[in-house]
């Protein structure tokens, strides 16, 4: 049997290729605005993806494939001006709901090339958000299109060193049979992927190390749990967040010998994504603090995708390479 194929919508630096890719499928189309991602995906895959800007993307032009994936932005959504449509619940009337941001354009390229599944990932507070409208538009929505859908939020953190919440939305076209699978515990420690010798500008500024330490002091008069977080070796790290890159507070290593704390190199922010050592890192420290705390944890993708491709009948439970 050939492989499955799918199109990476909002591809960034390609972990959500990788892993799909592990799991078994081929990537046939993929899309990415940011121009430094750009260059990481190309550096990776050897070419850089299909197209730029999904909002000037032709649907018809899109290679057909078996799976959607995305890791859309989260714009807001608005409920006003339900069209008649909408409100007789046929499935323009739900794509109507969510015209003007990028989730329409997820739902554009899925009425017109009619994958067999899609998969999608984003923050854990979408379910929340508004009170929770926004996530069930975005459930009508799918399920308008002619998806049954599915969602649950997963900590990452049994399979990299990393507390990392995020909602993962499964849908298939045709009845299947789909179980979230198990995710392997391999209870990892932040200390496994620390480089044994780090550069000096990593090492906070004093100045930069006195002002978290007020910041935290005076959060916590306050009665909250604001500030920096000193990792311990031993245990799992705070989530990396696309900020990283201005002052590495979420996730800090103590040093010891009264020096200040430093941040993570961009390669151990890799090994945190659970991202091969492998893998080429070709722009700023800037830029890839910001490109891996936007991506996805590779290894627990891949488990999900394993189950999706299962699902279509693509492997009958195969065991996903390093899960097992």
């Amino acid at each position: 049997m050939s492989p499955p194929v799918f199109a990476d919508l909002f591809a960034g630096i390609g972990g959500t290729r990788l892993a799909f890719e592990r799991a078994g499928a081929r990537c046939v189309w993929s899309c990415e605005v940011d121009r430094f991602c750009r260059l990481t995906y190309e550096a990776n895959f050897g070419h850089p993806p299909d197209a730029g800007d999904i909002r000037e993307v032709d649907a018809a032009a899109v290679p057909d494939h078996d799976i959607l994936v995305a890791g859309f932005p989260c714009q807001p959504f608005s409920i006003a001006g339900v069209s008649k449509l909408g409100s007789l619940g046929r499935p323009h009337g739900f794509v109507d709901r969510t015209r003007g941001t990028l989730f329409f354009e997820i739902c554009r390229i899925l009425e017109a090339k009619r994958p067999r599944a899609l998969f999608l990932e984003n923050v854990r507070h979408l379910v929340r958000h508004d009170g929770g409208r926004t996530f069930r538009i975005i459930l009508e929505t799918l399920s308008g299109l002619g998806y049954r859908v599915d969602y649950r939020v997963i900590d990452a953190a049994r399979l990299v060193p990393q507390h990392r919440e995020r909602v993962y939305i499964v849908g298939f076209r045709e009845p299947v049979w789909f179980a979230w699978p198990e995710v392997p515990d391999r209870r990892p420690r932040l200390g496994e992927i620390l480089e044994p010798v780090v550069d000096t500008k990593y090492t906070l500024s004093r100045r930069v190390w006195r002002t978290l330490r007020r910041h935290r002091e005076k959060h916590r008069r306050r009665g909250n749990g604001f500030g920096y977080g000193l990792a311990d070796p031993d245990g799992v790290a705070r989530t990396l967040s696309a900020r990283y890159y201005k002052d590495g507070a979420e996730i800090l290593i103590a040093q010891g010998r009264g020096r200040p704390p430093r941040r993570l190199t961009p390669r151990e922010c890799a090994r945190l994504m659970g991202f091969p050592d492998s893998f080429v890192i070709p722009v700023s420290d800037t830029q890839a603090y910001r490109q891996f705390g936007n991506s996805v944890v590779v290894p627990l993708v891949e488990v999900l995708a394993g189950a999706v491709l299962e699902a279509l009948g693509y492997r009958q439970g195969a065991c996903v390479r390093g899960a097992c």
